[in-house]
């Protein structure tokens, strides 16, 4: 007996018991739904978390005080006053894998624009900051070295700071107080939103570093320096070149800690990955228990399938049909439930990642590889669990097949 035959059988046999097989598939159709919208979510994430990180700063790397011991207890960084200018010149002059490269101090407080005043933070930056960061002017221009020389009084602020200072003016030109001292507001950042922690990232003023460490801060050690790698390749070649930099200026021997610690955003994106991958990976681990249980759903009705086909089975054998005719008649129907199960599961997975997205606005992901792994364990669930029942029609004795009542 050719395949389109053994097809058309079992086919008619679905169809003969319509309520049955649509209930047999069930749980084939609630996993692959469950996989599909497991996995959509789980891309989605991931990628929302990469945009998110690297709008943050393009292939950004951060030096910060700290982490160093101090018997036997770890510094507070913030308490830490190991970066100073010197650090940052020589990074500037020695390091050949960074493109951009900038100091950065910052303060908090309360800014006044006549009788508008909004609590925010200032931060001292050079002027490459902005490209470090990704970040555009909207309006207006960014300070320049000259300004950075001349400890000038300007600054740039963030969307969130215009609309609380500025709300029904155009800010260029104007002055902003900052712990009573006076800025000059010369541009107005493009708006970038909130970063991975909800932090506002428009809540800010941009001025020049000098200036902010001197009539703001006044202190002479830096917070941090951020600089932006060539490339993400480069970006792991970079750090290290960093620490090597940083390890001659502060004269760190090989047996001591360094004060200094250095970090990327490509690490930074590879852990919230890896993090969201372990979660992604539970979820669909669970919802493929629905799987199973649609398999093993499929092998309890193809049993039953055999003992009411007992006669039917006889009399194909008697006329001629041999074992393995039967055994492909049996796991070609239970292929086809699972099969069909997996389109309405891929439908319904498609829909309800479509509901996710619309109605609860979390990102999604539909990947070609989720569809094709759903059938490909469709395929798999209806061979391994038909192959038992099957198989048992196929070893059935043809005489006591026709006598069984």
């Amino acid at each position: 007996m050719n395949f389109l035959n053994l097809l058309k059988i079992a086919w008619k046999a679905i169809l003969l018991n319509k309520t049955r097989a649509m209930l047999t598939m069930l749980g084939i159709i609630i996993g692959v739904a469950s996989v599909i919208a497991m996995l959509a979510i789980g891309e989605g994430s991931k990628e929302s978390i990469k945009k998110n990180i690297s709008s943050m700063g393009a292939n950004l790397i951060t030096v910060r005080p700290g982490a160093g011991m101090m018997g036997g207890v770890r510094s507070d960084p913030s308490a830490m006053q190991t970066l100073t200018l010197a650090d940052y010149n020589a990074l500037k002059k020695q390091v050949k894998l960074i493109k951009n490269i900038s100091p950065l101090v910052n303060g908090s407080g309360q800014s006044i624009a006549g009788s508008n005043n909004w609590p925010t933070s200032i931060y001292g930056a050079s002027p490459e900051y902005l490209k470090i960061r990704d970040w555009g002017v909207e309006e207006g221009s960014m300070f320049t070295e000259d300004d950075v020389e001349a400890y000038g009084k300007v600054a740039v602020i963030g969307k969130t700071v215009q609309e609380n200072l500025f709300p029904n003016e155009n800010p260029i030109g104007k002055m902003i107080r900052f712990k009573n001292i006076p800025f000059k507001v010369i541009g107005v950042l493009k708006e970038k939103g909130e970063n991975t922690f909800g932090q506002d990232q428009d809540d800010i003023i941009i001025a020049p570093y000098t200036a902010v460490q001197k009539r703001i801060l006044a202190q002479t050690y830096l917070q941090s320096i951020v600089a932006s790698s060539l490339n993400e390749e480069n970006s792991e070649a970079a750090v290290n070149e960093i620490k090597a930099v940083m390890e001659a200026q502060h004269k760190i021997k090989p047996d001591q800690d360094n004060d200094f610690n250095v970090s990327s955003q490509q690490e930074l994106i590879s852990t919230f990955s890896s993090t969201s991958e372990m979660l992604t990976v539970l979820l669909v681990a669970i919802a493929s228990i629905s799987l199973i249980v649609g398999g093993i759903g499929i092998m309890n009705i193809m049993y039953v399938s055999v003992k009411e086909r007992t006669k039917e089975i006889g009399l194909r054998m008697a006329i001629g049909a041999k074992g393995n005719d039967i055994l492909m008649q049996f796991l070609i129907e239970s292929v086809l439930i699972s099969i069909t199960g997996g389109i309405l599961g891929v439908i319904i997975g498609l829909v309800a990642t479509f509901c996710v997205k619309q109605f609860a606005g979390w990102p999604v992901s539909i990947t070609m590889v989720s569809i094709v792994i759903s059938f490909a364990v469709c395929t798999i669930t209806g061979v391994f669990f038909g192959w038992y029942p099957a198989r048992k029609a196929a070893q059935a004795d043809p005489i006591n097949a026709l006598r069984y009542e």
